[in-house]
Protein backbone atom coordinates (compact mmCIF):
# COMPACT_ATOMS: atom_id res chain seq x y z
CA UNK A 1 0.00 0.00 0.00
CA UNK A 2 1.39 3.37 -1.07
CA UNK A 3 2.96 5.13 1.96
CA UNK A 4 2.45 2.39 4.21
CA UNK A 5 4.30 -0.59 2.80
CA UNK A 6 7.24 1.80 1.62
CA UNK A 7 7.94 2.98 5.63
CA UNK A 8 8.29 -0.61 7.19
CA UNK A 9 10.78 -1.81 5.10
CA UNK A 10 12.96 -4.16 6.56
CA UNK A 11 16.08 -3.80 4.33
CA UNK A 12 15.80 0.55 4.87
CA UNK A 13 15.42 -0.13 8.55
CA UNK A 14 18.56 -1.77 8.82
CA UNK A 15 20.26 0.91 7.09
CA UNK A 16 18.56 3.69 9.50
CA UNK A 17 19.37 1.47 12.55
CA UNK A 18 23.57 1.21 10.98
CA UNK A 19 23.30 4.94 10.80
CA UNK A 20 21.98 5.87 13.61
CA UNK A 21 24.66 3.25 16.00
CA UNK A 22 27.46 5.40 13.54
CA UNK A 23 25.98 8.86 14.57
CA UNK A 24 25.08 8.42 18.44
CA UNK A 25 28.34 9.34 20.16
CA UNK A 26 29.26 6.51 22.79
CA UNK A 27 30.32 8.72 25.22
CA UNK A 28 27.13 10.52 25.93
CA UNK A 29 23.30 8.88 25.91
CA UNK A 30 19.99 10.95 24.25
CA UNK A 31 16.71 10.72 26.18
CA UNK A 32 13.79 11.11 23.14
CA UNK A 33 10.34 12.15 24.38
CA UNK A 34 7.72 10.56 21.70
CA UNK A 35 4.55 12.83 22.88
CA UNK A 36 2.00 10.85 21.27
CA UNK A 37 0.73 7.05 22.64
CA UNK A 38 0.38 6.34 19.03
CA UNK A 39 4.09 6.47 18.48
CA UNK A 40 5.11 4.43 21.68
CA UNK A 41 2.89 1.57 20.53
CA UNK A 42 4.76 1.94 17.09
CA UNK A 43 7.92 1.68 18.54
CA UNK A 44 6.82 -1.45 20.62
CA UNK A 45 5.14 -3.29 17.69
CA UNK A 46 7.75 -2.83 15.23
CA UNK A 47 10.70 -3.39 17.72
CA UNK A 48 12.00 -0.19 16.93
CA UNK A 49 13.79 0.08 20.22
CA UNK A 50 15.56 -3.09 19.62
CA UNK A 51 16.91 -1.51 16.68
CA UNK A 52 18.57 1.21 18.70
CA UNK A 53 22.09 1.51 20.14
CA UNK A 54 22.00 1.36 24.12
CA UNK A 55 22.22 4.88 24.77
CA UNK A 56 18.97 5.94 23.06
CA UNK A 57 16.27 6.03 25.19
CA UNK A 58 12.83 6.57 24.48
CA UNK A 59 10.35 8.39 27.30
CA UNK A 60 6.94 7.87 26.92
CA UNK A 61 4.78 11.06 27.38
CA UNK A 62 1.56 12.28 27.74
CA UNK A 63 0.21 11.89 24.26
CA UNK A 64 -2.59 10.27 24.98
CA UNK A 65 -6.00 11.88 25.33
CA UNK A 66 -8.11 9.66 27.15
CA UNK A 67 -5.53 8.94 29.61
CA UNK A 68 -4.37 12.83 30.42
CA UNK A 69 -8.45 13.85 30.91
CA UNK A 70 -7.96 13.81 34.79
CA UNK A 71 -10.55 11.81 36.73
CA UNK A 72 -12.76 14.72 38.26
CA UNK A 73 -13.67 15.11 34.85
CA UNK A 74 -14.45 11.32 34.24
CA UNK A 75 -16.41 11.56 37.77
CA UNK A 76 -18.65 14.99 36.20
CA UNK A 77 -19.13 12.55 32.96
CA UNK A 78 -20.55 10.36 35.21
CA UNK A 79 -22.65 12.35 37.18
CA UNK A 80 -24.03 14.14 33.83
CA UNK A 81 -25.52 10.64 33.41
CA UNK A 82 -27.05 9.60 36.39
CA UNK A 83 -27.93 12.89 38.51
CA UNK A 84 -28.73 14.57 35.25
CA UNK A 85 -30.41 11.80 33.17
CA UNK A 86 -28.99 12.96 30.02
CA UNK A 87 -28.24 10.72 27.49
CA UNK A 88 -24.15 10.74 27.55
CA UNK A 89 -22.47 10.13 24.24
CA UNK A 90 -18.46 9.17 24.39
CA UNK A 91 -16.22 7.62 22.28
CA UNK A 92 -15.00 4.06 23.30
CA UNK A 93 -11.86 4.41 24.78
CA UNK A 94 -13.43 6.30 27.38
CA UNK A 95 -16.05 4.06 28.59
CA UNK A 96 -13.92 1.64 30.56
CA UNK A 97 -11.55 4.41 32.25
CA UNK A 98 -12.05 4.08 35.93
CA UNK A 99 -12.58 6.79 37.67
CA UNK A 100 -13.08 7.54 41.77
CA UNK A 101 -13.77 4.07 42.85
CA UNK A 102 -13.03 2.42 39.88
CA UNK A 103 -16.70 3.91 38.79
CA UNK A 104 -16.24 4.07 35.00
CA UNK A 105 -19.18 4.80 32.55
CA UNK A 106 -19.19 1.24 31.32
CA UNK A 107 -20.36 0.97 35.09
CA UNK A 108 -22.79 3.43 35.09
CA UNK A 109 -24.33 2.38 32.30
CA UNK A 110 -24.93 -1.10 33.67
CA UNK A 111 -26.01 0.22 36.04
CA UNK A 112 -29.20 1.60 34.33
CA UNK A 113 -27.56 4.95 32.91
CA UNK A 114 -28.46 6.01 29.39
CA UNK A 115 -24.56 5.84 28.05
CA UNK A 116 -23.82 5.26 24.50
CA UNK A 117 -20.41 4.46 22.58
CA UNK A 118 -20.46 6.34 19.77
CA UNK A 119 -17.89 7.04 16.72
CA UNK A 120 -18.03 10.56 15.82
CA UNK A 121 -19.95 13.77 16.45
CA UNK A 122 -22.18 12.71 13.40
CA UNK A 123 -23.22 9.55 15.62
CA UNK A 124 -24.29 12.17 18.74
CA UNK A 125 -25.89 14.71 16.23
CA UNK A 126 -28.32 11.92 14.70
CA UNK A 127 -29.10 10.43 18.70
CA UNK A 128 -30.46 13.97 19.64
CA UNK A 129 -32.77 13.97 16.25
CA UNK A 130 -34.07 10.94 16.95
CA UNK A 131 -35.02 11.78 21.03
CA UNK A 132 -36.36 15.26 20.78
CA UNK A 133 -37.57 14.98 24.53
CA UNK A 134 -34.23 13.72 26.11
CA UNK A 135 -30.85 16.05 26.23
CA UNK A 136 -28.00 14.55 24.55
CA UNK A 137 -24.51 15.40 25.84
CA UNK A 138 -21.82 14.47 23.74
CA UNK A 139 -18.33 13.98 26.01
CA UNK A 140 -15.44 15.75 23.91
CA UNK A 141 -12.44 14.66 24.41
CA UNK A 142 -8.97 14.86 23.01
CA UNK A 143 -6.07 16.78 21.28
CA UNK A 144 -6.66 19.42 17.93
CA UNK A 145 -7.00 16.32 16.12
CA UNK A 146 -10.68 15.38 17.60
CA UNK A 147 -11.14 19.34 18.32
CA UNK A 148 -12.83 20.55 14.77
CA UNK A 149 -15.42 17.83 14.53
CA UNK A 150 -16.58 19.08 17.77
CA UNK A 151 -16.73 22.39 16.55
CA UNK A 152 -18.93 21.45 13.39
CA UNK A 153 -21.40 20.02 15.59
CA UNK A 154 -21.87 22.77 17.56
CA UNK A 155 -22.33 24.64 14.39
CA UNK A 156 -24.69 22.01 13.15
CA UNK A 157 -26.67 22.05 16.34
CA UNK A 158 -27.16 25.44 15.71
CA UNK A 159 -27.97 25.57 12.57
CA UNK A 160 -30.58 22.67 12.95
CA UNK A 161 -31.91 24.05 15.99
CA UNK A 162 -31.25 21.21 18.16
CA UNK A 163 -32.06 22.94 21.26
CA UNK A 164 -31.79 19.34 22.89
CA UNK A 165 -27.55 19.07 22.16
CA UNK A 166 -25.02 19.93 23.97
CA UNK A 167 -21.07 19.36 24.37
CA UNK A 168 -19.22 18.76 27.53
CA UNK A 169 -15.82 19.92 26.44
CA UNK A 170 -12.33 18.96 27.88
CA UNK A 171 -10.58 19.42 24.31
CA UNK A 172 -6.55 20.08 25.04
CA UNK A 173 -3.83 21.00 23.32
CA UNK A 174 0.10 19.73 22.49
CA UNK A 175 2.38 22.67 22.94
CA UNK A 176 1.33 24.22 25.92
CA UNK A 177 2.23 20.74 27.65
CA UNK A 178 5.67 20.59 26.40
CA UNK A 179 6.58 23.99 27.44
CA UNK A 180 4.96 22.46 31.00
CA UNK A 181 7.01 19.15 31.23
CA UNK A 182 9.99 21.00 30.75
CA UNK A 183 9.19 23.89 33.44
CA UNK A 184 8.69 20.54 36.12
CA UNK A 185 11.03 19.85 38.98
CA UNK A 186 10.87 16.26 37.19
CA UNK A 187 13.57 17.37 33.93
CA UNK A 188 15.28 20.47 35.66
CA UNK A 189 19.00 19.66 36.05
CA UNK A 190 19.54 17.26 38.94
CA UNK A 191 16.11 16.20 38.35
CA UNK A 192 15.03 12.32 37.83
CA UNK A 193 14.67 12.25 34.30
CA UNK A 194 15.63 13.77 31.33
CA UNK A 195 15.06 14.66 27.43
CA UNK A 196 17.02 16.13 24.57
CA UNK A 197 13.99 16.28 22.29
CA UNK A 198 10.58 15.28 21.31
CA UNK A 199 9.41 13.37 18.65
CA UNK A 200 6.52 15.61 17.45
CA UNK A 201 2.91 14.15 17.43
CA UNK A 202 1.81 13.17 13.94
CA UNK A 203 -2.52 13.98 13.00
CA UNK A 204 -1.98 17.00 15.96
CA UNK A 205 0.60 18.72 13.66
CA UNK A 206 -1.63 18.03 10.15
CA UNK A 207 -4.00 20.14 12.41
CA UNK A 208 -1.67 22.75 13.61
CA UNK A 209 1.01 22.60 11.64
CA UNK A 210 4.53 22.80 12.61
CA UNK A 211 5.10 26.30 13.99
CA UNK A 212 3.56 25.99 17.23
CA UNK A 213 6.50 24.00 18.65
CA UNK A 214 9.03 26.78 17.72
CA UNK A 215 8.83 28.55 20.65
CA UNK A 216 9.12 25.89 22.59
CA UNK A 217 12.22 24.36 20.54
CA UNK A 218 13.80 28.36 21.54
CA UNK A 219 12.68 28.77 24.73
CA UNK A 220 13.74 25.61 25.91
CA UNK A 221 16.79 24.86 23.77
CA UNK A 222 15.25 21.04 22.73
CA UNK A 223 14.97 20.10 19.10
CA UNK A 224 11.57 18.81 17.88
CA UNK A 225 10.92 16.60 14.73
CA UNK A 226 7.54 16.02 13.32
CA UNK A 227 7.23 12.10 13.05
CA UNK A 228 4.90 10.23 11.18
CA UNK A 229 3.68 6.35 12.61
CA UNK A 230 5.33 4.29 10.59
CA UNK A 231 8.70 2.68 12.13
CA UNK A 232 10.98 4.07 9.52
CA UNK A 233 8.93 7.35 10.39
CA UNK A 234 10.59 6.78 13.80
CA UNK A 235 13.44 5.70 12.72
CA UNK A 236 14.55 8.81 10.43
CA UNK A 237 13.19 10.65 13.22
CA UNK A 238 15.22 10.14 15.86
CA UNK A 239 18.24 10.08 13.33
CA UNK A 240 17.17 14.04 12.76
CA UNK A 241 17.50 14.30 16.76
CA UNK A 242 20.46 12.60 17.05
CA UNK A 243 22.14 15.06 14.39
CA UNK A 244 20.25 17.97 15.92
CA UNK A 245 21.73 17.46 19.56
CA UNK A 246 25.23 16.26 18.18
CA UNK A 247 25.36 19.83 16.29
CA UNK A 248 23.68 21.90 19.32
CA UNK A 249 20.99 23.14 17.29
CA UNK A 250 17.30 23.26 18.59
CA UNK A 251 14.58 23.37 15.25
CA UNK A 252 11.83 21.70 14.92
CA UNK A 253 11.96 19.70 11.73
CA UNK A 254 9.42 17.83 9.93
CA UNK A 255 9.94 13.90 8.97
CA UNK A 256 6.52 13.91 8.05
CA UNK A 257 6.34 15.85 5.30
CA UNK A 258 3.84 13.81 3.26
CA UNK A 259 0.69 14.94 5.67
CA UNK A 260 2.23 18.10 8.02
CA UNK A 261 3.12 21.41 6.68
CA UNK A 262 4.43 24.40 8.82
CA UNK A 263 0.87 25.87 8.81
CA UNK A 264 -1.60 22.90 8.97
CA UNK A 265 -5.20 22.78 8.25
CA UNK A 266 -6.25 26.46 7.88
CA UNK A 267 -9.69 25.53 7.43
CA UNK A 268 -10.05 23.37 10.56
CA UNK A 269 -7.79 26.03 13.00
CA UNK A 270 -10.98 28.66 11.59
CA UNK A 271 -13.67 26.37 12.62
CA UNK A 272 -12.27 25.56 16.12
CA UNK A 273 -11.30 29.68 16.75
CA UNK A 274 -14.55 30.68 15.66
CA UNK A 275 -16.81 28.21 17.89
CA UNK A 276 -14.16 27.40 20.96
CA UNK A 277 -11.49 29.83 22.99
CA UNK A 278 -8.49 29.30 25.32
CA UNK A 279 -8.95 28.13 28.74
CA UNK A 280 -6.78 30.50 31.29
CA UNK A 281 -5.77 26.59 33.20
CA UNK A 282 -7.45 23.24 32.70
CA UNK A 283 -5.82 20.13 35.18
CA UNK A 284 -3.91 16.82 32.96
CA UNK A 285 -3.75 13.81 34.74
CA UNK A 286 -0.30 13.58 35.67
CA UNK A 287 0.84 16.98 34.95
CA UNK A 288 -1.86 18.76 37.25
CA UNK A 289 -3.31 22.52 36.11
CA UNK A 290 -1.52 23.72 32.80
CA UNK A 291 -1.70 27.18 31.54
CA UNK A 292 -3.22 27.74 28.26
CA UNK A 293 -3.81 24.31 27.86
CA UNK A 294 -7.36 23.58 26.98
CA UNK A 295 -10.24 24.97 25.15
CA UNK A 296 -13.93 25.71 26.17
CA UNK A 297 -17.04 26.45 24.23
CA UNK A 298 -16.97 30.61 23.66
CA UNK A 299 -20.41 32.34 25.03
CA UNK A 300 -21.88 33.16 21.47
CA UNK A 301 -22.21 28.86 21.44
CA UNK A 302 -22.81 29.16 25.36
CA UNK A 303 -26.13 27.38 25.26
CA UNK A 304 -24.26 24.15 23.52
CA UNK A 305 -21.99 24.20 26.78
CA UNK A 306 -23.05 21.20 29.25
CA UNK A 307 -21.05 22.98 31.84
CA UNK A 308 -23.22 25.95 31.93
CA UNK A 309 -26.23 24.01 30.79
CA UNK A 310 -26.30 21.58 33.65
CA UNK A 311 -24.99 22.00 37.33
CA UNK A 312 -22.24 19.12 38.46
CA UNK A 313 -21.35 19.08 41.87
CA UNK A 314 -17.62 18.84 41.09
CA UNK A 315 -17.11 16.50 43.71
CA UNK A 316 -14.13 15.34 45.47
CA UNK A 317 -12.30 12.96 43.26
CA UNK A 318 -9.55 10.05 43.92
CA UNK A 319 -7.04 8.36 41.54
CA UNK A 320 -6.26 4.76 42.17
CA UNK A 321 -4.61 3.77 45.21
CA UNK A 322 -0.87 3.00 43.99
CA UNK A 323 -1.64 3.55 40.30
CA UNK A 324 1.42 5.04 38.75
CA UNK A 325 0.06 6.29 35.28
CA UNK A 326 0.16 10.01 36.55
CA UNK A 327 4.10 9.44 36.95
CA UNK A 328 3.97 7.40 33.48
CA UNK A 329 2.15 10.18 32.08
CA UNK A 330 4.65 12.79 33.03
CA UNK A 331 7.69 10.63 31.65
CA UNK A 332 8.96 9.81 34.82
CA UNK A 333 8.56 6.29 35.13
CA UNK A 334 7.33 3.47 32.93
CA UNK A 335 4.46 1.06 33.28
CA UNK A 336 6.83 -2.11 34.76
CA UNK A 337 7.83 0.68 37.71
CA UNK A 338 3.89 0.35 38.95
CA UNK A 339 3.67 -2.49 41.07
CA UNK A 340 -0.06 -2.82 39.96
CA UNK A 341 1.28 -3.71 36.15
CA UNK A 342 0.42 -6.79 35.12
CA UNK A 343 -0.72 -8.14 38.70
CA UNK A 344 -3.97 -6.38 39.64
CA UNK A 345 -3.99 -3.93 36.36
CA UNK A 346 -4.20 -6.02 32.98
CA UNK A 347 -6.60 -4.75 30.12
CA UNK A 348 -9.61 -6.92 31.51
CA UNK A 349 -9.19 -5.52 34.51
CA UNK A 350 -7.57 -1.79 34.73
CA UNK A 351 -6.49 0.05 37.35
CA UNK A 352 -5.52 3.04 34.99
CA UNK A 353 -6.11 4.84 31.81
CA UNK A 354 -2.87 4.09 30.76
CA UNK A 355 -3.87 0.04 30.39
CA UNK A 356 -6.99 1.19 28.95
CA UNK A 357 -6.49 3.40 26.10
CA UNK A 358 -5.35 2.18 22.64
CA UNK A 359 -2.41 4.73 22.68
CA UNK A 360 -1.68 3.93 26.79
CA UNK A 361 1.75 3.32 27.54
CA UNK A 362 1.01 0.36 29.62
CA UNK A 363 -1.22 -0.87 26.86
CA UNK A 364 1.33 -1.15 24.86
CA UNK A 365 3.91 -2.83 26.81
CA UNK A 366 0.98 -5.72 27.59
CA UNK A 367 0.17 -5.85 23.99
CA UNK A 368 3.43 -6.13 22.84
CA UNK A 369 4.81 -8.81 25.70
CA UNK A 370 7.94 -5.25 26.15
CA UNK A 371 7.15 -6.28 29.87
CA UNK A 372 8.72 -9.89 29.49
CA UNK A 373 12.37 -11.16 30.39
CA UNK A 374 14.01 -11.77 27.25
CA UNK A 375 14.73 -15.41 26.13
CA UNK A 376 18.14 -16.51 25.82
CA UNK A 377 19.28 -18.94 23.52
CA UNK A 378 20.21 -21.32 26.34
CA UNK A 379 17.36 -21.38 27.30
CA UNK A 380 15.27 -22.28 24.13
CA UNK A 381 18.32 -25.16 23.36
Amino acid sequence: MKYVDEFRDRALADKLARQIVQEALPERDYHFMEFCGGHTHAIFRYGVQDLMPDNVEFVHGPGCPVCVLPVRRLDDAVELAEKQGVILCSYGDMMRVPGTKQRSLIRAKADGADIRMVYSTLDALKIARDNPDRQVVFFAIGFETTTPPTAVAILQAQAEGLTNFSVFCNHVLTPAAIGHILDSPDFAPGGPARIDGFLGPSHVSAVIGSAPYEAAAKKYAKPVVIAGFEPLDVMQSVLMLIRQVNEGRAEVENEYTRVVTREGNRKAQALVDKVLELRPSFEWRGLGAVADSALSIRDAYGEFDAERRFAISKKQSRETKSCECPAILRGVKKPTDCKLFGTVCTPDNPMGSCMVSSEGACAAYWTYGRFRAPVREAEVA
